[in-house]
């Protein structure tokens, strides 16, 4: 009887380290995939917040020749 209850034992420990590794994949592949995906968003903002730079510097030197221009001798 106890060496039945040794290895009901033992079964249980590896089924439980199995169970373990297999939650420490998915949630490394989790954190992996998540942290690809904040990259690629990151990215894409830094991108429009970039585009938005260069059409407020466009618009600023339209503004300031339109002025320029209004201002000019009367």
């Amino acid at each position: 009887m106890a060496s039945n209850n040794d290895s009901s034992a033992a079964q249980t420990a590896n089924t439980n380290e199995d169970a373990r590794a297999e939650l420490t994949a998915q949630v490394e592949d989790l954190l992996n995939t998540l942290s690809n995906k904040f990259a690629g968003v990151s990215s894409e903002i830094f991108a429009k917040m970039d585009e938005m730079s260069r059409r407020l510097d466009n618009l600023e030197s339209q503004l300031a020749a339109n002025k320029n221009k209004n201002s000019g001798p009367n």
